[in-house]
């Protein structure tokens, strides 16, 4: 897990209360990451999931998109990736 150095972050300090199992995680992470802090380490998970969560989200809208093709939007689409296919095969010969 890395961090952009020199980012100015806004942060909030909240107080939340987890499992002793959590915080023993949360611990070990730091350890093995030689984080500054738990909180470093939760920051980094937490970011990975919000990243996750936009991929999920982008993958249901472009399946939403498909899905909503006609068959002869359908066709066409495959006509345009075989055209780039083309295109491409053919830049990497030149």
């Amino acid at each position: 897990m890395s961090r952009t150095i020199g980012r100015q972050e806004r942060k909030s300090k909240k107080s939340f209360t987890i499992s002793t199992e959590s915080v023993a995680f949360l611990e070990e992470m730091r350890k093995k990451n030689s984080a500054e802090s738990t909180s470093a380490i939760l920051e980094e998970i937490l970011q990975a999931v919000r990243r996750r969560e936009k991929r999920s989200s982008i993958e249901r809208q472009m399946t939403e998109y498909y899905d909503s093709l006609t068959d002869v939007e359908v066709a066409e689409e495959k006509l345009w990736g075989e055209f780039a296919r083309r295109a491409a095969k053919s830049e990497e010969q030149s």
